[in-house]
């Protein structure tokens, strides 16, 4: 027998499980139906607060792809392009390119790669009419002022 410690909950993870609510049985199902004689009296129970389409507009979506396209693709090329410039200065021996160096600028593009992925859906115009400015500094100040908002809300909440 293998004597383990107790698992330790995760930082992230619940301190207690959620109670499920019981279902139904399948029979108490189906003597509620059977008792409805005339379906078309039965009305459409309508929603007391309609719920907005929680869905991101195409316009909206289209304009953060591009916007991420540009701020994320061009330092990920550059950093992917890194390691062919530094061949070539290393095989013409042009000069002697250290290996941290090489590390260190393709480390930095992809980082920068990193940031403008967060930075170009931050940066869009999330409102359908208003495309935004060219580099989106007012739209990323909006943003993310909209997304601290609402990590306050959700941690008032809990």
């Amino acid at each position: 027998m293998s004597s383990e410690p107790p698992r330790q909950r995760l930082p992230f993870e619940p301190a207690k499980n959620r109670k499920k609510t019981p279902k139904k049985p399948a029979e108490a199902q189906l003597t509620n139906t059977a008792l409805e004689l005339n379906p078309a009296d039965k009305q459409p129970k309508a929603s007391p607060t309609k719920k907005q389409d929680p869905s991101i507009p195409e316009v909206v979506s289209k304009r953060m792809i591009s916007r991420i396209a540009v701020f994320c693709g061009v330092p990920t090329l550059l950093g992917i392009s890194t390691f062919f410039v530094s061949y070539l200065i290393v095989s013409k021996g042009l000069f002697d390119l250290p290996n941290t160096a090489v590390l260190l600028v393709s480390m930095g593009c992809f980082g920068l790669g990193v940031l403008g992925l967060s930075y170009g859906v931050l940066s869009a115009s999330w409102d359908e009419e208003i495309s935004g400015s060219v580099m989106g500094w007012e739209e990323f100040n909006t943003n993310f002022g909209r997304m601290r908002e609402g990590w306050r809300s959700a941690k008032s909440k809990n």
